[in-house]
């Protein structure tokens, strides 16, 4: 039998995917059989399955299509326990261990404030979701969430019994590794203009517009560059508005990078420009690194995760010049990049795999 089952839609690159990988090293670190269980064993991340884990693939092109596969896996392995991230996902691995009727703990994570995703939804079924909460997710045994803000919007949509708030495991070995791997890019050198750092998927909730425009007030004053990473559907508009604002030469949009976290270490800065989050883990990631950070006081995690801008500087949604201003004053005074990483340690990988433990009602094996 396996001991614990973690159910994700695919490996797309997305931040709750790699809180998932994380915590399932930290399971096989602890004695536990993990099986990663995907719709579709698709996605950057595949190769970066811990050692130990055991990859199912449900072959299921579509989630909803994989409910009977999920099902069947449920019934012939019986996990001791069923944990799974993101919405339709969650919805589907509760769907999915009713129909199987096994006994199998069920615990969802919300890694997302779901009423603001509902709001920015560009699809029909994200503007949904939030509906489906207070219907089915007291089929869950728990529920966790990767803040207090996240928590608190759950409980404005009807779901306040059996929240948990466990914050992300962030700060694991690996990281100190890939911080320190060599980068080769002309811009990160010597005696070169400051590199300002935005992480994350080019969809809509980042708001990278933002982000860009307030890097053209900046460059009114100071020589500077700016570098997004990541991929997503808005990747046109924002090199659109690059050209528009003609920052070409200041302005690059690489794409997903297997390793961000030595951009990350030698950034001057990193700004996270949301509209809204859970539990943002690049922002955790900057500051356990040492990177002075600029953040949207969005809801939620950011103003948790910076203790209301004792770490770091926040800034009202979509302010143009607030951004602009907080990252000129970041590049002219940054803070102590030792006291940013006392802080960044505060989300460990042990601490975070302990508290899901318990809320699993898994025990070490010994």
């Amino acid at each position: 039998m396996s001991s614990l089952a973690l159910f994700l839609t695919a490996l797309d690159g997305g931040g709750a995917e790699r809180v998932m990988l994380y915590l399932a090293r930290g399971f096989v670190e602890r004695g536990l059989e993990v099986d990663l269980v995907l719709a579709k064993a698709r996605g950057p991340y595949l190769s970066e399955i811990p050692k130990g884990v055991r990859l199912v693939d449900l072959g299921s092109q579509r989630l909803l299509l994989a409910i009977p596969a999920l099902v069947r896996y449920l019934k012939q392995q019986r996990p001791a326990a069923l944990l799974s991230a993101m919405e339709d996902a969650n919805l589907v691995a509760l769907w999915s261990r009713r129909m199987a009727g096994v006994s199998t703990r069920a615990v969802v994570s919300v890694h997302n404030t779901l009423s603001q995703e509902s709001q920015n939804a560009t699809t029909f079924k994200r503007r949904f979701v939030p509906y489906f909460v207070p219907w089915f997710y007291p089929w869950a045994d728990a529920v966790v969430t990767v803040s207090r803000g996240a928590a608190e919007d759950l409980a404005g949509l009807g779901l306040s019994k059996g929240v948990e708030v466990i914050y992300n495991p962030v700060v694991t070995p690996e990281l100190w590794e890939k911080v320190t791997e060599p980068l080769d890019h002309p811009w990160f050198g010597s005696e070169r203009p400051p590199v300002i750092l935005g992480v994350g998927r080019l969809e809509v909730q980042k708001d990278f517009a933002t982000l860009i425009r307030a890097f053209a007030q900046l460059r009114k004053t100071r020589l500077a560059r700016l570098m997004i990473l990541g991929e997503g559907s808005l990747r046109p508009s924002l090199e659109a508005l690059v050209r528009d604002l003609e920052l070409e030469e200041d302005v690059a949009l690489p794409g997903f990078v297997a390793n961000p976290y030595s951009y990350m270490g030698k950034a001057a800065a990193f700004v996270l420009s949301s509209l809204f989050e859970a539990l943002p883990t690049v922002l955790i990631e900057a500051i356990a690194v040492g990177t002075p950070a600029i953040s949207t006081d969005c809801k939620s995690g950011p103003a948790e995760i910076l203790e209301n801008g004792r770490y770091g500087t926040l800034v009202e949604v979509g302010d143009v010049e607030g951004i602009a201003a907080a990252i000129a004053s970041t590049l002219e005074n940054p803070p102590d990049s030792q006291l940013l990483r006392h802080r960044g340690a505060e989300f460990s990988l042990d601490e975070a795999v302990a508290q899901y433990m318990q809320v699993l009602h898994l025990a070490k094996s010994t």
